[in-house]
């Protein structure tokens, strides 16, 4: 028993090592990439081992002082500009979703079941379905190249309001007694009650959008046509050349090596509160 236990565990852990691997390999060579010049990055083979061009690289990519085609627009500046959006798109989503989730499940109002089946059936309309009007609408508002283009039309979350509609319903309802017997209103029972009680679920939720506010790739790819409103996923593919000209493989590589660190950088900090808002059930 204990060899066949041990056993196991040996396969399970190869088996780990070699998941592992599979995923990081390719960020590995991404770093190697960002470490050489462009000549031994487009050469064959490539070289597995680090550069000594590090710090050159990640320098020219974050002043945008490229002598290639494409964007020129600085590093920095895109990041920034996803940061911002990212941050709205979170931190909106979170705040209306919360908001028409306690509407939902607190009041009783007409039709208070058909506008959140209303809401609810937006998930089944692929984002392809609605892009063209958005667009449209957003065009005639005047906010394409603007951080309100970028993220209002972006904010609305089924899915955040259904899981937090979900969560209200599984308050008990001694909560609410509670509250109205020592005089809290909706917005007190709310904010003191409600909001502490779903901090896990935000939190959780806040890796969630922000991680899908900072990749977010086809609508910035329609709303931005000016380089100081890239973000910086279409500041690597405005960078990646086409036709004959040369693509500086390098700068691309350290860009998308700067681009993956906020994401990382948000899951490792609030890994804790993720997991609990994924997994924890107390009240």
């Amino acid at each position: 028993m204990v060899e066949r236990r041990m056993s196991l565990g040996i396969l399970a852990h190869v088996i780990l090592i070699l998941g592992v691997l599979i995923v990081a390999f390719p960020i590995y060579m991404t770093f190697v990439a960002s470490t050489h010049t462009t000549e031994a990055v487009v050469q064959v083979p490539m070289p597995l081992l680090p550069g000594p061009h590090l710090i050159d690289n990640y320098a020219t990519a974050l002043s945008g002082e490229r002598t290639g085609t494409g964007s020129h627009a600085s590093v920095g500046h895109m990041m920034l500009v996803s940061l911002i959006t990212a941050l709205v798109i979170a931190i909106g989503k979170i705040a209306i979703s919360l908001l028409s989730a306690f509407a939902i499940v607190y009041f009783r109002f007409p039709l208070r079941m058909a506008f959140f089946w209303a809401i609810f059936v937006t998930l089944m309309l692929p984002v392809e379905v609605r892009i063209g009007p958005t667009y449209q609408v957003v065009a005639d508002l005047g906010l394409l190249n603007s951080y309100a283009g970028l993220t209002v039309p972006l904010i609305a979350s089924a899915t955040a309001t259904f899981l937090f509609r979900q969560f209200f319903l599984t308050v008990p309802d001694e909560l609410v007694e509670a509250a109205r017997v020592d005089g809290a209103g909706p917005l007190r029972f709310f904010k003191d009650i409600l909001v502490p009680l779903s901090r896990t679920s935000i939190a959780a939720l806040f890796v969630i959008q922000f991680i899908y506010g900072w990749n977010q790739y086809l609508w910035p790819l329609l709303v931005t046509t000016e380089e100081s409103m890239y973000p910086v996923v279409i500041g690597i593919k405005q960078m990646i050349s086409g036709g004959d000209a040369q693509t500086e493989w390098n700068i691309v590589m350290a860009t998308a090596m700067l681009a993956m660190l906020p994401p990382a950088l948000v899951v490792i900090l609030m890994q804790k509160w993720f997991v609990k808002g994924l997994v924890d059930t107390e009240k």
